[in-house]
């Protein structure tokens, strides 16, 4: 039987600074390990859409990312996105976007994991803007 290497958090974060897409989103992992995780996104003036909102392509790559490394904490480092879909709440506005993910079931192979994905304002009132549900996948 083979046991899959598990990532701690220093590890999981070197894993997100080699994706140059998220050194680029300025994204940072504050919590992993035991089927969650949790990354944030500062959010800038360059990440806005045009009626000043959080763009929901950064919402929707924080929940992909989130939901992947919750998989992995769960499944093991080599995971792949299966699918997953995303409903928007509210526009996402405040100062930092904080998506939290967590794995709702695990197999051997796949894991079922959930995203909620709040921004949180200048006075640190945090606000639901998007919910998240996929399909992590094993890739070894």
């Amino acid at each position: 039987m083979t046991v899959p290497v598990v990532l701690d958090l220093a590890a999981a974060r070197s894993v997100l600074e080699s994706q140059p897409f998220s050194r680029l989103l300025g994204a940072r992992l504050t919590a992993f390990g035991d089927g969650h995780a949790t990354l944030e996104v500062g959010i800038r003036e360059e990440l806005r859409q045009q009626n000043g909102f959080l763009h929901g392509g950064v919402v929707s790559y924080a929940a992909d990312n989130a939901l992947t490394f919750a998989g992995g904490a769960a499944l093991g480092p080599a995971v792949l996105t299966g699918g997953f879909s995303i409903q928007y709440v509210r526009p996402a506005t405040g100062r930092t976007l904080v998506a939290r993910a967590q794995v709702l079931h695990a197999g051997r192979r796949q894991a079922a994991v959930r995203c909620d994905l709040s921004t949180v304002g200048e006075d640190g009132t945090e606000t639901l803007c998007a919910v998240a549900q996929g399909t992590v996948l094993s890739a070894s």
